[in-house]
């Protein structure tokens, strides 16, 4: 049976919209030039992924005037897809509650002083 399509990012696709925002925009040639080296993704291999990033709706193409080579840009902003995969986090984990989120996080990590300052500048902020 066929995986079911998931509208969310998977590492793979993270990696590839990484280049994508920190470029602008960019052709399957320069996002797979920008890649590590070390994934040893083919170049079809990019241009799958960046297909399927679009018809998730997180990139769009363009071809370029002087060639026939796709331009990829981002549809979604990092800003919208982090908060797309906290949404999906609260709800997967923590039964859609912020406060079960946030209780873990500073009952399960060492946040520095610094941090756990900044913690309690945005709670009050919001009380």
């Amino acid at each position: 049976m066929a995986r079911k399509k998931s509208p969310h990012l998977t590492e793979s696709e993270l990696r590839l919209m990484e280049v994508i925002w920190q470029q602008g925009s960019a052709t399957v040639a320069r996002v797979a030039h920008a890649l590590p080296k070390s994934l040893g993704l083919a170049y079809n291999t990019v241009l799958t992924t960046l297909r399927i990033l679009e018809d998730k709706g997180y990139l769009r193409h363009t071809t370029a005037k002087d060639s026939r080579a796709f331009i990829y840009s981002a549809l979604v902003s990092r800003e919208q897809a982090s908060r797309r995969a906290v949404r999906l986090l609260l709800s997967r984990f923590f039964g859609g509650s912020a406060k079960a989120l946030l209780l873990n996080l500073i009952e399960d990590e060492k946040l520095d002083d610094a941090e756990l300052k900044r913690v309690r500048e945005l709670l009050r902020a919001f009380i």
